[in-house]
């Protein structure tokens, strides 16, 4: 893989990552019924933390000498709050596993500064996903 690949792929993930954030702020807004209301703090913390992750890939896209996107991806939204939790955990599941693939190219191409960024993204991923199951499973 050459550094402009993998730029064009940081670019596609900061797009998923800007659309991540306002999804999580459109649902903890519309999020209703008891049972969800811890999650519903936590999915504006997690928008917090997303709008973060895109923060770090613009800097390292940027330091690999390409322009970050301002490119929003898709949002997925519904009248339904478990839906919407289950198109959360959806695109925490694809966030993963994309991370999981970009740690490894940046290790390939020798890239160990992005590669740590990615890690620290990667491992609050696995956080959301995990908060999101747990609600799900009450």
């Amino acid at each position: 893989m050459e550094k402009e690949e993998l730029i064009k792929l940081l670019n596609e993930d900061l797009a998923k990552e800007f659309a991540a954030a306002v999804q999580y702020i459109q649902h903890a807004a519309t999020i209703t019924g008891a049972k969800y209301q811890s999650i519903q703090k936590e999915l504006v913390i997690h928008a917090t933390e997303e709008m973060e992750h895109a923060n770090q890939l613009a800097i390292q896209i940027d330091f690999l000498g390409g322009v970050p996107t301002t490119d929003v991806d898709t949002r997925y939204t519904s009248d339904d709050s478990e839906e919407m939790l289950k198109q959360d955990l959806t695109g925490e599941k694809g966030a993963i596993a994309r991370y999981k693939t970009r740690v490894k190219q940046a290790n390939e191409l020798g890239e160990y500064g992005l590669e740590n960024v990615l890690k620290n993204i990667l491992s609050m991923e696995e956080e959301h996903q995990q908060d999101l199951e747990t609600a799900l499973n009450d």
